[in-house]
This record gives structure tokens, sequence and C-alpha cells, in this order.
């Protein structure tokens, strides 16, 4: 698969082991133009234990926001977990945090970053159109 070149940010990885890509993942994309460079809004992807979600997506070439490199010092990778929330580790008190500074919460609003494997799956992630950081540096 071709993964599109969008100026990927940096994703910051803690370096542990992943289990095999082998529990479905979904990601609903409502701006996938913005998100991909393409009109594919649905992405059924394989993800292994201990993964983050954001880690899935951007392997993948789903450039989800993330201005803080993914250590939880920020709410620009919010999503919906639409499906499989008892899959995904819980949240911590610090995401918690972060997540009511996001726009649009919900009762199933997570942080990307946060939000590791922890089941076999399936998981079902919408990432919403107003989830781009306004302000972001143009690459040199």
């Amino acid at each position: 698969m071709e993964v599109p070149t969008l100026g990927f940010m940096h994703l910051k990885r803690d370096g542990h082991e992943h289990g095999p890509p082998i529990v479905p993942v979904k990601f609903v994309l409502e701006d996938s133009a913005g998100l991909t460079g393409t009109d594919r809004t649905e992405w059924d992807l394989m993800g292994g234990e201990g993964e983050s979600l954001l880690e899935i997506a951007i392997d993948h070439g789903i450039n989800i926001e993330h201005a803080c490199g993914a250590v939880c010092a920020c709410s620009t990778c919010h999503v919906y977990v639409e499906k499989g929330m008892d899959q995904l580790t819980e949240s911590t008190e610090a995401e918690e945090d972060r997540v009511e500074e996001a726009p649009g919460i919900q009762r199933n609003s997570r942080l990307a970053c946060q939000c590791e494997i922890k089941g076999k799956g399936p998981i079902v992630v919408r990432v919403p159109a107003w989830n781009r950081n306004a302000v972001k540096e143009i690459p040199h």
C-alpha cells in the first residue's frame, strides 16, 4: 500500500514491544482529504497489543494531529471510540485532564496517543473533521 506524504509530524515512540497486528481497528475519517490526501473515509487496519491508536493511524498514512508528539500534553489527537472501548487501556487522570480541553467532547472521547490495545477487538474510531491543528508550521 502506498502511503501519501503529507508532511507527517514527529511521533514519540516509547520503544516497547507490540504484539502481532491481529486486532481489527477501523478508522472512520470525517475529513479524509485533510488526513490522508484521499477520499477514502473508512480504513480497516490491524493493530497489535500494546500499540496506540495514533501509532496505527500514522503508520498507515492517517495523519491524526499530535502537536505534543504523543506525550499527553495536548488534546489535538482527540478521537471518538465508537466500538471497543473495553479493548483499550483505561484513561489516566492526565489523559482525562487533556480531553477536557478538547472541543466537542463526548462520553467516548479519548486521546489517540493514549489508547493502547489490550484486547482482541474489534475497535472503531471516528476522527472528527475539526480535529486539525489550526496553527501549524509549514516544514522548511
